[in-house]
């Protein structure tokens, strides 16, 4: 397989455009650390955006940044800090990954539940199509709508409509305080991610994050042990303290290092199988039930953490032996009420989990506006009809 890093959006356009005319597909990626997520992609050649890096523009004043698509979410971080800002994105992996590969997958992490989504963070986008068209939506300032449907579409597309270039994104200013604690949980009652979300129900405020661990990984990440409730908050330090002693109704709070988060994002092994599973935010201890089901095809060793607000739980199942690979197997083909999403699977595991919501009639017919040839990681959706 042929791997081309271009470092101008021109090359790129007359790549896609030499592919396209040739009749070959494209693997689109940025710097690779994250090639196993998503459905298995059947191409020819590799473009890679990873040498197209760079800060283009960045307003403080405005709190907006353009990057290149080959930026790396760390580069961005450091750049920001120096005002007080950040760019509310976590995404699974290291801040080695890069903000265009970010925004095309549309991936987020446990700050998602008081910033929002990429496609809530992303002003606007420059991308190259299958028919190797140079293109723009939304603007620069927080202010521009122009276009703004466009690039919502492209953010988490996949890089099936387009190769990212270029991305602006919304910022936040850092906060006065920002403090991590971890309360572990008592499981001879309620089931602990059902207590949690009704106590953020009940809340007058947000955290910036609430998160619910099991053992293995709260071990892992050196919280303690236990299931147990991981929480960020952000604020001025009066706000902060009163946030802090509301968490008290689930137990004693204890300060944990900041880096949790980061240990957090990365802890997953890079040949795990990862999946979520979904229902309404009411039914968190079924889904959490569920996960700890899948979880012991594993032997115990999973990683399992839930989003109580958003109803959503966060399998990560390391690859066992043939016997261990079975009983996953059998576990995802039962029926289920739950929505499972892949991440990460084998190959083999696709079928069983659920399709993605860009599959279907519409979604092929934009894809054909936007890559008339599909030349653009196919696969990496599913079939589209």
């Amino acid at each position: 397989m042929t791997v081309a890093a271009l470092d101008s959006v021109a090359a790129i356009r007359d790549a896609v455009l030499d592919a396209s005319r040739g009749g070959r597909t494209l693997r689109i990626v940025a710097r690779g650390t994250w090639l196993d997520a998503g459905r298995p992609v059947h191409a020819t050649e590799t473009l890679s955006t990873r040498e197209l890096a760079g800060i283009t523009q960045y307003v403080p004043g405005d709190l907006t940044l353009t990057a290149l698509a080959g930026t790396t979410l760390g580069e961005i971080r450091a750049a920001t800090a120096v005002h007080g800002q950040w760019l509310a994105l976590d995404p699974y992996g290291t801040d080695e990954g890069t903000i265009g590969a970010t925004v095309a997958t549309g991936s987020a992490g446990p700050l998602v539940t008081f910033f929002g989504r990429p496609r809530d963070l992303v002003l606007g986008v420059e991308f190259v199509t299958g028919a190797g068209v140079v293109a723009r939506g939304g603007g620069r300032v927080v202010k521009n709508v122009a276009g703004f449907d466009l690039t919502r579409l492209l953010t988490g597309s996949w890089g099936t409509l387009g190769v990212l270039t270029e991305v602006t994104v919304r910022l936040h200013a850092r906060p006065e305080s920002d403090e991590s604690i971890a309360i572990r949980l008592d499981e001879r009652s309620t089931p602990p991610a059902e207590r949690v979300r009704q106590l953020l129900r009940r809340l007058p405020f947000a955290p910036y994050v609430c998160e619910v661990v099991n053992d293995a990984l709260a071990r892992q990440l050196g919280v303690g042990t236990g299931i147990t409730a991981l929480v960020r908050l952000g604020g001025n330090r009066e706000s902060v303290r009163a946030q802090r002693a509301a968490f008290n109704e689930l137990g004693d709070a204890r300060d944990v290092d900041p880096n949790v988060w980061s240990a957090l994002r990365g802890a997953e092994p890079s040949s795990a199988n990862v999946l979520r599973l979904s229902r309404l935010p009411s039914e968190i201890g079924v889904t959490w039930s569920d996960a700890q089901t899948l979880g012991a095809t594993c032997g115990g060793s999973a990683l399992i953490h839930a989003t109580p607000s958003r109803g959503i739980v966060r399998c990560i199942l390391p690859r066992g032996d043939v016997a261990g690979r079975a009983r996953l197997r059998n576990a995802l083909d039962t029926p289920t009420t739950a929505t499972r999403i892949g991440e990460r699977l084998e190959a083999e595991l696709w079928p069983l989990v659920t399709r993605p919501a860009s599959s279907g009639s519409l979604a092929s017919r934009i894809r054909s506006a936007f890559d008339p040839r599909e030349i653009l990681n196919p696969g990496i959706l599913g079939a589209l009809e």
